[in-house]
């Protein structure tokens, strides 16, 4: 399978990018940001919404350096899961994802703003030609939703990136530039209810940097995953787990991944529960119930949504057991 053609750019700094993306705009072009190209690449081999131009961020130094409180989101998953001074959620999650040559070209960055997955979606041209389209790639046929019959406003394709329920947990914010200048929103703000839209990433405006709070080394955190091939497969189901290091007394924040078109934090569902303990205790089983019968996912990945569901809580506990001070 090959690429089809596109206008590659490839600037050296993060000016000379907004300045391209701005000329794009200006001129009436339409364009994608590449980072590793991990996702992108097999997208557009695949005929999945390929642009006419295509900006790389590759060579923009500033965006590839990484210290324990700021990420590049040019950052290699694999140097962040050998990174000492990376916070150990952050680190282990990294690790996990797909294989070592993937990791090696993958970054943070690409990982956050994964395109969201469905397979009605992620199959070749003629494939999907031969079913009809989907409402994700509809080709302007105004096609109906394939996993929810009857229905094209919403595209529920399902969000599949590791880091972002981890960087959730940590309280981190991501950095996005445009040519109106930097703006920079928690990473739960991130992300958009719609397997299409994916995120609040304007016009011309990139993720260039994600910021951990300096209080981050205080919390104890982990990352518990569910998929079909550890060397290769995308998450199926995925909980991140992080306890302050008061212990058994302190706070708790829960995420998931996979299970929805926008990864989630479930503070409100867990402090109603934290709050009903009167001594303080982190009831590992409640909480894991709990988060379990929260989560609703979509028959549009390779497990079916019932199995995907059950093994939520098993999840969840396995990696509070993993940080919860006895």
């Amino acid at each position: 399978m090959r690429l089809p053609p596109f206008h590659l750019h490839r600037p050296t700094s993060i000016d000379e990018a907004t300045a391209i993306a701005v000329d794009l705009l200006a001129a009436g072009h339409t364009f994608d940001w590449v980072a590793g190209g991990t996702d992108l690449w097999p997208n557009y081999k695949w005929g999945l919404n390929p642009r006419e131009h295509v900006i790389s961020l590759a060579a923009v130094s500033e965006l590839h350096a990484s210290t324990p409180t700021c990420i590049g989101a040019m950052a290699r998953l694999h140097d962040l899961s050998v990174h000492q001074e990376i916070h150990p959620l952050i680190r282990d999650a990294a690790s996990t994802v797909a294989s070592v040559l993937v990791r090696r070209s993958g970054t943070i960055g690409g990982n956050l703003c994964l395109d969201t997955r469905c397979f009605w979606f992620n199959q070749t041209e003629i494939w999907r030609r031969s079913i009809d389209w989907c409402h994700k790639c509809d080709e302007g046929t105004g096609a109906d939703c394939r996993v929810i019959a009857g229905q094209n406003e919403l595209c529920v394709a399902t969000y599949q990136g590791d880091l972002a329920p981890c960087l959730m947990v940590l309280d981190a914010e991501l950095e996005l530039i445009s040519g109106s200048g930097p703006r920079r929103i928690p990473v739960a703000e991130f992300f958009q209810e719609d397997g299409i839209t994916r995120n609040v990433l304007q016009d011309g405006e990139f993720l260039a940097f994600i910021h951990i709070p300096e209080d981050a080394a205080s919390w104890r955190g982990s990352y518990e995953k569910l998929r079909l091939r550890d060397s290769w497969d995308f998450p199926e189901a995925g909980v991140a787990v992080a306890v302050s290091s008061e212990g058994n007394g302190g706070e708790v924040r829960i995420a998931t991944t996979a299970l929805a078109s926008i990864p989630e934090l479930h503070d409100d569902l867990v402090e109603s529960i934290l709050s009903e303990q009167p001594n303080g205790d982190i009831p590992v089983q409640v909480l894991s119930k709990a988060i379990g019968k929260a989560v609703k996912p979509n028959h549009n990945t390779f497990y079916g949504p019932a199995y995907r569901r059950k093994m939520v809580p098993i999840l969840v506990r396995r990696a509070l057991e993993k940080v919860v001070v006895e």
